[in-house]
């Protein structure tokens, strides 16, 4: 990755860096704090509303790792040992007997006086019926101890915790039943324009589908989002005045389209009017315009209206702003760099944020890289980063963002 010449003037445009501290520092004003008890089968996708402390140790008591033979390594001395007892798990073991062994199975709790467990493969049952063992033997082989994992009023998960199938089952391996999570965000979805018209209708003279609100409602829900369908505004400042008034009892408006300061950005003279407005350029492409105010006090961000733009600055920036009102503190997505497996040739003056996918450890891009084309991100698995002011040669070090993690 190669720096070039000055790439044009960016003291106008906001990096997005600074764009995301920005909403990070608002969300932390104004986090969500209302919680619901909620049973573990339901959590999925939940961020935990408080520490879950363990009351108990886990495991409970010593127990064997293997199938295998329980012994005191004091009480032999290399010879073959009668087997005194079995013990299976959920059974209580007694005491070993001196001079003998347990037969034991995976997950048994250890007889008392036992403090090595050898593997059945590595032992041999004689005629007689005693156990001989091939291999040399130490203290504590095989023997998973009392509170490994965790101990009596230890900090397993913080509050913050999106939950998911591990942090479930783990929440299920203390005990419990039910955790408080941070009750659902309420989120309404707006798309402006007269140009647009719902999948379904027919389309009239330079209207096309309004793609945006299904990509957004349907990426809300997946975020734990309970969400406000606030269908299209039309380009009327009344009708838009009156829409934002009847959505008073949300936590956000996210709207797409009319985020610039053109005659016919509504939702901007609507926001200026009746509440406060931040337009910001950012140093970013797709999705250069992008708006965040208040509307009566109801955060309000206006994201541009092209499905490509809508996309990245929504992963980018409204995902983050939405997961820290939640009380998630890592909110940025995983990163890592890949060699590219493309050339580009042209700097900008803007942080670029491809549609590609990875094919043999390399990152590739998609043909056609305009905002207006979905189908890009559709091919893709993920955002390929160029900073602004470089160019790349195939091999150079690109940083690639995988859609598995932004869409979770």
């Amino acid at each position: 990755m190669n720096p070039v010449g000055k790439p044009g003037k960016t003291s106008s445009l906001l990096p997005v860096e600074t764009a995301l501290e920005r909403l990070l520092a608002m969300a932390d004003a104004s986090r969500i704090v209302e919680r619901e008890h909620l049973p573990l089968a339901q959590v999925e996708g939940r961020v935990l509303a408080e520490d879950l402390i363990s009351t108990l140790d886990l495991p409970p008591w010593p127990n064997s790792a293997m199938d295998g033979y329980a012994l005191n390594l004091l009480d032999w001395q290399g010879e073959p040992l009668p087997v005194s007892q079995k013990v299976f798990a959920g059974q209580s073991p007694q005491p070993l007997e001196p001079g003998t062994c347990a037969r034991i199975f995976t997950g048994a709790p250890l007889p008392p006086g036992a403090d090595c467990v050898e593997m059945q493969e590595n032992a041999e049952v004689q005629a007689d019926g005693r156990v001989r063992f091939l291999e040399p033997l130490k203290a504590g082989q095989n023997i998973r101890p009392q509170g490994q994992e965790t101990t009596v009023g230890e900090l397993v998960l913080q509050a913050g915790t999106r939950l998911g199938p591990i942090e479930q089952g783990l929440a299920a391996s203390l005990g419990c039943a039910g955790v408080n999570v941070v009750r659902k965000p309420r989120v309404a979805v707006l798309s402006t324009g007269d140009e647009l018209v719902e999948p379904g209708q027919a389309l009239g003279p330079g209207q096309i589908y309004n793609s945006n609100r299904v990509l957004l409602c349907s990426w809300l829900q997946r975020l734990g989002c309970e969400v406000i369908d606030g269908g299209i505004l039309p380009d009327d400042l009344p009708a838009t005045r009156a829409r934002l008034g009847e959505l008073q009892n949300v936590d956000l408006v996210l709207s797409t389209g009319g985020v610039s300061v053109g005659e016919a950005d509504f939702l901007g003279i609507a926001l200026r009017e009746e509440g406060e407005l931040d337009l910001w350029k950012l140093a970013i492409k797709p999705g250069k315009p992008l708006t965040f105010g208040h509307f009566r006090n109801v955060p309000v961000i206006g994201l541009p209206g092209n499905p490509a733009s809508t996309l990245v600055t929504f992963a980018l920036l409204t995902r983050p702003y939405l997961l820290r009102r939640l009380g998630v503190q890592d909110v940025e997505p995983l990163k890592f760099a890949v060699p590219a497996g493309f050339v580009w040739p042209v700097a900008g003056n803007r942080r670029e944020y491809l549609r590609g996918r990875l094919e043999q450890g390399r990152a590739i891009i998609y043909r056609n890289q305009s905002s207006g084309v979905l189908r890009s991100a559709a091919w893709a698995d993920g955002l390929v980063e160029v900073l602004e002011g470089r160019t790349l040669s195939e091999g150079d070090a690109v940083s690639f963002i995988p859609l598995s993690d932004l869409l979770g």
